[in-house]
């Protein structure tokens, strides 16, 4: 996905409790950032009167409810999503092909009636959290990287816009989806020289995400809890920006433009 500025590239977590600090970090940040995520922690606290008072900022909105339900549920939360005038919402796309694409289609249904943009809709595939170790718990079979990408696959013929996945598998999908400007969110980014990995299993940094294919960079903590939220932003913008000239320059010189 081609995009003007750097700052289009960065989702901020506004993983906390109140709205205030919430707020409080939409005003501070949103010159800096292209999208807020909301999640279910923010979410629950406050509920979509919070999302609301957000997007009447001016700022754009990722909720990231992770919609998993039969069809008919989840299609109700898309529409109901949707009318609240974000940018991006998520679903499981372990819901299967029915399920996401009730919910894309719910979507546009409601924009079109409402005189809305459609928000992008974007399929989680596996979570960041979980590793190998997690998947033969749950009794899954197929490692990470075979999950995340037969799951890519099913979010591409139910038609959504796009995916959230780990670093390490974008490249991946990029290969094997051939749908144009398929998306690819990716959670746990962690700055050059800064942070760890938390309850992330599967990070990298804003370079490695943008070289492997990423169009979304979401980045939490690193931001949120940093003394200075705002220089902390634009130290990753420079990062994503010196990652995109690179990996330009990179292309050019394989012969890729």
């Amino acid at each position: 996905m081609n995009t003007e500025s750097p700052k289009d590239n960065l989702i901020v977590a506004l993983d906390v409790n109140a709205a205030d600090e919430a707020l409080s970090l939409v005003s501070t940040l949103k010159e800096h950032v292209g999208m807020f995520k909301v999640g279910s922690q923010l979410f629950t606290s406050n509920g979509p009167d919070l999302v609301k008072r957000i997007v009447a900022t001016g700022a754009k909105v990722f909720l990231d409810l992770k919609f998993h339900d039969i069809p008919h549920q989840v299609a109700g939360a898309a529409a109901a999503a949707t009318e609240l005038g974000i940018s991006m919402f998520t679903i499981h796309a372990s819901g299967g092909t029915e399920m996401m694409h009730r919910a894309v289609e719910a979507s546009a249904d409601l924009a079109a009636k409402r005189n809305l943009t459609r928000p992008f809709v974007v399929a989680v595939t596996v979570l960041t959290s979980i590793d190998d170790a997690v998947l033969d718990e749950i009794g899954v079979v197929d490692r990470s990287k075979d999950a995340v990408l037969r799951l890519a696959r099913l979010a591409e013929v139910a038609g959504v816009d796009g995916v959230v996945a780990s670093p390490q598998e974008a490249q991946a999908i990029r290969s094997s989806i051939s749908k144009p400007n398929f998306l690819i969110v990716t959670p746990g980014i962690r700055p050059e020289g800064k942070g760890t990995a938390d309850d992330q299993k599967r990070v990298a940094t804003p370079r490695l995400a943008l070289r492997a294919g990423t169009d979304f960079l979401v980045v939490g903590r690193p931001i949120t809890e940093a003394v200075d939220p705002t220089l902390a932003a634009i130290e990753i913008l420079t990062q994503i920006e010196t990652a995109s000239e690179l990996n330009a320059a990179e292309l050019t010189q394989s012969g890729g433009v």
